[in-house]
């Protein structure tokens, strides 16, 4: 897809003032349509008054390509940009593939896709993406007409004092109504890093968004714990392992991919793996949840830089990795659980659910007290001004009651994730963590997916 390879001065300052942010973008040509992009630039210096392909792109799209498309990319654009520029969707018209790409990078996360159009000229700009996204959502299907200037339209008010301005004036035309909103020169936005590797992965677009899914919500919130803010893949040749920790929890997907495609001859015997930002795997679990096609997702990688990409048909999502050593989370799963309780999933959340309405910030440990020789499991938690109690029947293999306290927030949300009928809970005893796991039937019968979340105990002094 055609990216944007100049730098400015307004870069520079962007660099500036983000320094750190900027120290792995790459200066050399992205992964684009080199051809594409070459015939898009070439156009723009048709005009001695304009710099670039601002002045020039005339194009003719739906109202419902372009508002899916841009809410698709919009994702990507911060909630407070430390430069306009990064609130922008670059949106380049190409005339030899008739297709209009739209790219947002917000110097972490870029998300690019593309659409057929009938693209007159072929050119580029940079719009506000929420305000186009905003004003295209409203309209009413058909067609829509695009096209660059570079001064606003002040025909109709003869007291605007506005004076003409080099940044490029999209206009939007539909059958009802004609708006123009002003943006900035497309040589401002910053470069999309190229992510080369000599292995590509394939894996089923299902399956990585199961696997998302099931680890995601462990992540840490607090953004002073850095690489705990994000989920560690750990790749070998068939299988992909996500693992999420927050330093109170961790919950550990396992999922078969489809396979390494070596570009080069090289091997590598040594898992690949690394951590990517929570914030951008919810983004790509968002748009392959809403994809139709089964075709699978492409993964590249190039650690040199410290970015990632995920691709499949006309889109991709590259990421830049977080740095730090991720913590050794598997020596916690090799302990000897030797106890082990199975209980039905839906009825536990639901006495879970129940329960929930006594807690909050100041108290939200819930009890849970195991009897063997009822076979019954009970649930309950203490308030002054009130308590709750639940019971139900579960299958206990060990002989001797005991007790044990948990977070009852990381609780539910940690059986909520566990895609089977039952759960198996797997214990040592009242001091040490546990773990969840599926059991009996699975949500996804067709998916090779194996998780375990396991869970510190809230230990009473």
């Amino acid at each position: 897809m055609p990216t944007k390879t100049r730098r400015s001065a307004t870069q520079s300052r962007i660099k500036k003032n983000k320094s750190s942010d900027l120290q792995t973008v790459p200066s050399h040509t992205p992964k684009i349509l080199t051809e594409e992009k070459s015939q898009v630039v070439n156009t723009s210096k048709t005009s001695p008054s304009s710099s670039t392909s601002d002045a020039t792109l005339q194009l003719l799209c739906t109202q419902n390509d372009l508002a899916t498309h841009l809410e698709l990319v919009s994702h990507a654009v911060p909630a407070k940009p430390t430069h306009p520029i990064l609130g922008n969707v670059l949106l380049v018209a190409c005339s030899k593939t008739q297709r209009v790409y739209l790219s947002v990078f917000n110097l972490s996360l870029a998300i690019q896709t593309s659409f057929e159009a009938k693209v007159n000229t072929p050119g580029e700009t940079t719009i506000p993406a929420e305000l186009l996204s905003e004003i295209v959502r409203k309209f009413s299907s058909g067609d829509l007409q695009l096209s660059n200037s570079i001064s606003l339209n002040t025909e109709n008010n003869p007291l605007s004092t506005t004076k003409p301005e080099q940044n490029p004036i999209l206009t939007l035309v539909s059958a009802s109504g004609r708006y123009q909103v002003r943006g900035l020169s497309s040589d401002e936005f910053p470069s999309i890093p190229e992510v080369n590797s000599y292995q590509n992965l394939a894996m089923a677009a299902e399956a990585l968004k199961s696997g998302i899914k099931g680890a995601l919500f462990a992540t840490a919130t607090d953004e002073t714990k850095q690489i705990l803010t994000g989920v560690h893949l750990k790749m070998n040749s068939n299988t992909l392992e996500l693992a999420a920790t927050d330093g109170h929890r961790l919950a550990v997907v396992e999922t078969s991919i489809q396979g390494f495609k070596k570009n080069k001859e090289t091997e590598n015997t040594e898992p690949l793996q690394f951590t990517l930002p929570a914030k951008s795997l919810l983004e790509l679990e968002r748009i392959l949840a809403s994809r139709t096609s089964a075709e699978s997702v492409q993964l590249s990688y190039n650690l040199t830089t410290g970015y990632v990409e995920f691709s499949w048909g006309v889109q991709r999502l590259i990421t830049r990795c977080l740095e730090g050593e991720y913590p050794a989370y598997q020596d916690l799963l090799n302990h000897d659980f030797q106890h082990q309780v199975y209980l039905e999933k839906l009825p536990f959340v639901k006495a879970l659910e129940r329960l929930s309405v006594l807690a909050d910030k100041k108290e939200k440990i819930i009890n849970i007290d195991f009897s063997p020789e009822n076979q019954q499991v009970s649930l309950s938690l203490l308030r002054e001004f009130g308590n709750g109690r639940e019971e139900m029947t579960a299958i206990i293999n060990f002989s001797h009651s005991f007790s044990i306290s948990f977070n009852i927030k990381y609780l539910l949300e940690g059986i909520k994730a566990i895609a089977s009928s039952e759960i198996s809970i797997h214990l040592i005893d009242s001091d040490h963590p546990a773990i969840l796991k599926p059991f009996g039937n699975r949500e996804q019968p067709h998916l090779l997916i194996d998780s375990q979340y396991l869970l510190m105990p809230v230990v009473k002094s």
